[in-house]
């Protein structure tokens, strides 16, 4: 089996193998607290703890733990780390922990959590795995956190609104108002809202990648090896 270059790992987790844009998991949380930037990033950061925490105990233990038994010890692994995450946002973020509520625990049915720890972290050393479950937390987030800047634009006519809620309250100040009043479209901040967004989102990426394709007009020379596999890698 091929060893994949931490860059390759990245560009996956990040781009093309995106948990929220590709492989559309743990759509509940993704949907249902992205009502503004900070709810969307405080559940985003808060999985990319979790997911990295996860990918470099599995990897660690992936060589003590009998075939039959990999996937309750897995379950097992993630629903300690989950458990130590709620305590410290419960202590540290008290705020932010009673606004994000029940999805915090959720995390532990995440389906993009155990499956990296199947699909990645169980096959691979502990700091390749630690970057796969970074890389992909990361990209979770992001798109959690993007989802929750739209909705509350829309929604809202506000960005980082609850910014105190995170980063204590000296931030309360970094509130953007874009328009008096706060009125917006209320259909951005309603579960449908949530499905027309991230579906934007989708089509946006989808029209990048069909954009980075139609750039090459045609097929290098073949005595060209390099623009050649280039080509290749960017046809597939």
């Amino acid at each position: 089996m091929s060893v994949p270059s931490f860059g390759y790992i990245v560009k996956e987790g990040l781009w093309h193998n995106n948990t929220g844009l590709v492989q559309l998991l743990g759509l509940c949380p993704l949907l249902a607290v992205s009502t503004n930037v900070v709810n969307g990033l405080g559940l985003g950061l808060a999985t990319m703890l979790v997911l990295t925490a996860t990918n470099t105990a599995i990897s660690f233990i992936r060589n003590l733990t009998r075939p039959e038994l990999r996937i309750p010890v897995y379950v097992l692994v993630i629903a300690a780390l989950v458990t130590a995450v709620q305590l410290l946002i419960n202590a540290y973020f008290h705020d932010l922990y009673n606004v994000l509520g029940i999805f915090i625990p959720l995390i532990v049915t995440n389906c993009a959590v155990i499956g990296r720890a199947e699909a990645f972290a169980s096959k691979h050393d502990p700091l390749r795995a630690a970057t796969d479950g970074f890389a992909i937390g990361l990209g979770f987030a992001i798109v959690l956190a993007l989802l929750g800047a739209m909705r509350e634009i829309l929604g809202q006519g506000t960005l980082f609104s609850d910014a105190h809620l995170m980063f204590g309250e000296t931030w309360r100040s970094i509130e953007i108002q874009f328009w008096p009043g706060g009125d917006g479209m209320l259909l951005a901040i309603l579960p449908p809202g949530a499905f027309f967004a991230l579906g934007g989102l989708i089509a946006c990426k989808n029209l990048l990648d069909a954009h980075r394709k139609k750039r090459i007009i045609a097929p290098p020379s073949p005595n060209n090896a390099a623009k050649t596999a280039a080509y290749a890698k960017a046809v597939n």
